[in-house]
């Protein structure tokens, strides 16, 4: 499991100009099962997206496709971790540590 934390590089105004084609973007993810919760920080600085796979070049992939990053208004930080626990309703994405 992936969180994607993302910092916006340009003015707030930059990104809002983005922010349609990146909420797009987002929802294709969720579709497709590889997003699970995503949102603003708080203060609004970036955001935070947790990710389901294994592989870090994929989600490497994912986040150069977001339009805020070919717009040149964040960075992405990728942080890879095993989900060994979970709430119930997250069950399906509990993982085995690694041996």
């Amino acid at each position: 499991m992936f969180v994607l934390e993302l910092t916006y590089t340009a003015p707030l105004e930059r990104a809002d100009a983005l922010m349609d084609a990146h909420i797009a973007w987002v929802d294709r993810l969720f579709a497709e099962g590889v997003f699970i919760a995503s949102g603003r920080k708080n203060p609004r600085d970036g955001g935070i997206i947790l990710a389901v796979g294994d592989d870090r070049a994929r989600m490497a992939e994912i986040v150069a496709a977001d339009p805020f990053t070919a717009g040149g208004v964040c960075a992405y930080r990728i942080t890879e971790f095993t989900a060994t626990r979970t709430a119930p309703e997250l069950a399906p994405f509990r993982q085995q540590p690694p041996n």
